[in-house]
């Protein structure tokens, strides 16, 4: 099976008294293939009444799709939610505040953090596992990078990483189950790599077989909360 995944960045000028990430979600039924904007302010600095300075990060994804099998249909790759987008777009963005060279699977459980309104994300908190303990995991397990290296500006998926989210995709298309592919699926696509830094981290803070099952059976819930439901 092949897989593509394509993150690339804007320059946006975005102020907040507040800090919040902003999603603009493109109106069709259908996100698969869509460019969504994901806006992450940042604090802005005054300098004086008269001046002040703004700075900004934002990121145009595309969803990353599974190529259909065995030229099946392509109405059978399943949607992605507001929220997995989201999450896999700003573990990007973690990647990149830690300087790696690379997006891989322990990125993208932070990204699942990052967002954090998922059914994944607050069954994580629930289960003391926050964005705080997994960096502090990451650089026991992986280390700091060095200070004068700069990421590059969209690192690749690591292996793990692409295949966590092949993993997701295939278990979505495997159910049968009609709505989006949520975060969840993320969470045990990073679970399903034994040998991967997400898995490894996951671990290490107390998830287990019996965690990921918890969170199988919540897999589709996030259909509920999608933004664009949200809208109506």
């Amino acid at each position: 099976m092949a897989s593509s995944y394509t993150l690339s960045f804007i320059p946006l000028t975005v102020s907040n008294s507040n800090p919040r990430i902003f999603v603009s979600i493109p109106p069709p039924s259908s996100l698969l293939g869509k460019k969504l904007l994901v806006t992450q302010t940042s604090r802005r600095c005054f300098v004086s009444k008269k001046h002040r300075c703004l700075t900004s990060a934002s990121t145009v994804f595309s969803v990353p799709t599974a190529q259909p099998e065995n030229g099946s249909s392509s109405d059978k790759i399943p949607k992605w939610s507001a929220r997995a987008i989201k999450s896999l777009a700003m573990g990007e963005l973690e990647a990149r505040k830690l300087k790696y060279p690379t997006t891989g699977t322990e990125a993208i459980l932070m990204g699942i953090l990052v967002e954090g309104t998922s059914t994944a994300a607050r069954f994580l908190r629930g289960n003391g596992i926050t964005l705080f303990k997994v960096r502090d995991e990451i650089i026991k397990l992986l280390g700091k990078s060095d200070m004068y290296f700069f990421s590059p500006e969209h690192p690749p998926l690591t292996e793990p990483a692409r295949k966590a989210v092949d993993w997701a995709i295939d278990e979505k298309k495997k159910s049968g189950v009609d709505g989006e592919l949520t975060t969840a699926y993320l969470l045990l696509g990073v679970w399903s790599q034994k040998d991967s830094a997400g898995r490894q981290i996951l671990e290490a803070l107390g998830f287990n077989e019996d965690k990921a099952k918890q969170v199988a059976e919540a897999m589709n819930e996030d259909v509920d909360l999608s933004f664009k439901k949200q809208g109506q």
